[in-house]
């Protein structure tokens, strides 16, 4: 039986003002279940940074973790893009 089940999502930063933390959010798509048009849906989570290395816009890989705090529930992995500024 495998122990590391847990949840992996790739979100976009949209806030890094906490300490060790950032929100980022996670965009996925519903199909309506009378029409099947598709919806676009976009839910935040707070996201544990242990070396505060994400910024605003990066694209992100997060997983899920114990409870860290209140509301943290997820930790980042890796960062998987960077936009580029001018």
């Amino acid at each position: 039986m495998e122990r590391n089940k847990r949840r992996t999502l790739i979100g976009r930063v949209t806030s890094d003002k906490m300490q060790k933390t950032i929100v980022v959010t996670v965009e996925t798509y519903k199909r309506h279940p009378l029409y099947g048009k598709r919806i676009k849906y976009s839910k935040k989570y707070k996201v544990h940074d242990e070396k505060n290395e994400a910024r605003v816009g990066d694209l992100v890989l997060i997983m899920e973790t114990r409870p860290l705090s209140r509301h943290k529930r997820f930790r980042l992995v890796k960062i998987l893009e960077r936009p580029e500024h001018v």
